[in-house]
C-alpha cells in the first residue's frame, strides 16, 4: 500500500508545501477507500467490505460506521 500511495502522489506531484501533500494524500485514501474495487476483498471496495463484516459482526467494532460514510458534509 504505501508503494502505491507514493507512485502516486509523490513520485507524480510537485508539492509546494507539507499541507498540499496532505491534502492530496487525503483525496488519493478517499478515493481508493470508496471507488477502487479490490480481487482480493472479491470485487468490493474496502468500505464496502467492513460495512458488510459490520453487519455480520458488530461486536468486533467500536464505532458505529453509519456516522463515518462520506456525504455532503465530509
Amino acid at each position: 500500500m504505501n508503494r502505491t500511495i507514493k507512485d502516486a502522489t509523490v513520485k507524480r506531484y510537485y508539492y509546494a508545501s507539507h499541507d498540499e501533500l496532505r491534502q492530496h494524500l487525503q483525496l488519493f485514501v478517499d478515493a481508493y477507500n470508496y471507488g477502487r474495487r479490490l480481487k482480493t476483498l472479491r470485487g468490493l471496495t474496502p468500505y464496502e467490505f467492513i460495512c458488510q463484516r459490520w453487519t455480520k459482526e458488530p461486536e468486533r467494532f467500536r464505532l458505529d460506521l453509519s456516522h463515518h460514510m462520506p456525504g455532503p458534509n465530509s
